[in-house]
């Protein structure tokens, strides 16, 4: 499927690193980043997710739930998430169904098993708003993402 800005975006549930669940229909009324990365325990990606947990409440102030999304299993999120001291922001796993969240948005990597790197933004009402795909050793500018979500861009 080929994600297009105004279309709703494809439903999930998914585990977190806090042994939790978190579902796109639950965060209705918020806007929501899905912040993709490739594989945790690797260096851009740990990047990654720092500047999504270092700003928090700067997502907060913009209405905005920000979450960290991969196909690594929801143990190694955990685990990842302590090891970073990641305590706000929520890790998804896409684990099982293999890929399944990453697939119905177009950016799984088939020849790879892993997702591409890829920022998403859904407004309020659930509709895509924004998409950047990444290469895949390039790390995403935290400010260009605020300035999409603050309306500057």
């Amino acid at each position: 499927m080929k994600l297009t800005v105004g279309m709703k975006a494809p439903e999930f549930t998914l585990p977190d690193n806090n042994d939790g669940e978190v579902s796109l229909k639950d965060l209705r009324g918020r806007k929501v980043l899905l912040s993709w990365h490739p594989l945790a325990w690797t260096s851009v990606c740990t990047d990654q997710m720092r500047a999504l947990e270092a700003h928090h409440d700067r997502f907060e102030k913009n209405n905005t739930v920000a979450l960290g999304m991969s196909v690594d299993p929801a143990p190694s999120k955990k685990v990842w998430a302590q090891v970073l001291s990641i305590r706000k922001t929520k890790l998804l796993s896409d684990f099982w169904p293999h890929g399944k969240a990453a697939q119905d948005l177009g950016i799984f990597l088939e020849d790879m098993g892993i997702s591409g790197r890829a920022n998403i933004l859904i407004d309020e009402e659930g509709n895509i708003e924004w998409i950047k795909i990444y290469d895949i050793p390039q790390l995403p500018d935290i400010e260009e993402v605020f300035a999409v979500i603050e309306g500057k861009k």
